[in-house]
């Protein structure tokens, strides 16, 4: 048995609970999880919110990436050894597998090696966050033409965004409470405008003629529309549709991330190389993983990691 983070049935919370802990089958690999980070997804599972959209199986084990140590392999796995440091993020409409548990078993071609100089709380917060902005930034196609506005920029896929979008030369304008001006510049925002505020009179005051481009990770979708120039472009983590936006005259692109290796083995080689910042708001060991959970909509920036072990 391993302890993980699980809802037991519909209508009941999430609780640290005792899981059946699986043995690795052939191509498969046994990870000591060491780390594990809170995404939205999460918090949806925790409320109930999901049952009938969702394929699941009780017990439905929460999270979505983690980071840890092969303990065990499997039959006809080769790439792979015991002790290798490894991470995986989940992306897909099923709550068949969950991360936030002592061990999982996973698909050994599913592993990214996690390079030595990035920490597990680390490799974890990159994980399905990174995964995400990186789709959500490609979706923009920005160049260093465009001006554009990222929303929702101090959460886990937001500050990967930021930073994501500044190295393609655009110009940056992200959204962020007070305070979080200095370290939204550092992660290369030109600009930050104060999101408890008007942000549509903000950021008309930098961009009169409209932005060409806005990462949607948070926001009311009608007023980050409204920001946009003509034939500007919109993409969206958080549905964001045609209609929402109300326009005729830009692109509205819905993005659903897809996780590879390849994807996340590069996320975690900038990490490595100091290219990328993978930020750590703050961590919870497992028995105060529903704490995580609670403050995952409170004031942050980055992500909420549970450490294991």
């Amino acid at each position: 048995m391993a302890r993980a983070l699980a809802i037991t049935d519909k209508g009941e919370a999430p609780a640290v609970s005792d899981v059946l802990a699986a043995h690795p089958g052939p191509g498969q690999a046994t990870v000591r999880v060491r780390a594990a980070s809170v995404n939205g997804i999460d918090v949806y599972v925790a409320g109930g919110y999901v049952w009938d959209s969702m394929a699941h199986r009780f017990p439905v084990v929460l999270g979505r990436d983690f980071a840890g140590v092969v303990e065990r392999v499997g039959p006809e796995v080769t790439r792979l050894e015991v002790g290798n440091r490894v991470a995986a993020a989940i992306t897909g409409m099923d709550l068949y597998r969950g991360a936030i548990a002592e061990e999982v078993v996973w698909d050994a071609d599913e592993l990214s090696v996690i390079p030595p100089e990035v920490p597990f709380e680390q490799a974890a917060a990159v994980g399905l966050a990174g995964v995400t902005a990186r789709d959500l930034v490609d979706a923009l196609g920005l160049t260093p033409d465009d001006t554009v506005l990222v929303s929702g920029a101090t959460g886990g896929v937001g500050t990967v965004a930021v930073q994501l979008a500044a190295q393609t030369g655009a110009t940056v304008i992200a959204t962020g409470r007070p305070g979080t001006e200095g370290t939204l510049r550092d992660l290369g925002a030109a600009h930050v405008v104060d999101h408890t505020g008007d942000v549509a009179a903000q950021v008309r005051e930098l961009a009169p003629d409209g932005v060409s481009a806005v990462a949607h990770a948070a926001g009311d979708v009608p007023t980050l529309g409204a920001l946009l120039a003509k034939d500007g472009r919109l993409a969206s983590i958080a549905g964001a549709t045609e209609e929402q936006v109300g326009r005729d005259d830009v692109t509205v692109t819905g993005v659903h991330a897809e996780t590879s290796p390849r994807k996340l083995s590069a996320l975690l080689g900038a990490v490595a190389d100091g290219s990328l910042k993978a930020m750590v708001a703050s961590t919870y060991s497992l028995d105060d993983a529903n704490d995580a959970l609670a403050a995952f909509g409170g004031p942050k920036v980055g992500k909420l990691v549970v450490t294991l072990g």
